[in-house]
């Protein structure tokens, strides 16, 4: 059994599926990852993972919550981030992005 079945089994069993519309999901989503910032706050990058079990769970909260809205919406994870990946490929061609942390529309410059 794959990730996304997993979840919807477990959203299926407790019928949650009702309370999981594509706004309170984006919500959800939002508040995640601003409760797996929040591990970071006031802290080095080494400090904040020294406690790799909360990064795992809110980082996992973030994701399951991602997965639920793909669902949703009927998007293949797989092929969404294809998609964007083939994008971004051309938003940052290696020639001018390797080794660079610019932004695409500051590349050529």
């Amino acid at each position: 059994m794959n990730s996304m079945e997993k979840i919807s089994q477990f959203r299926e069993e407790r019928n949650w599926r009702q309370f999981h519309n594509e706004k309170d999901l984006a919500l959800s989503i939002s508040l995640e990852a601003a409760e797996l910032l929040e591990l970071f706050q006031w802290k080095t990058s080494e400090e904040a993972l020294k406690n790799p079990e909360r990064l795992k769970e809110e980082l996992a909260d973030v994701l399951i919550y991602s997965y639920m809205m793909a669902d949703n919406l009927g998007f293949d994870i797989d092929g969404i981030i294809t998609e964007k990946l083939e994008k971004n490929t051309i938003k940052y061609p290696v020639e001018n992005s390797k080794g660079n942390k610019k932004k695409y529309t500051e590349l050529s410059q």
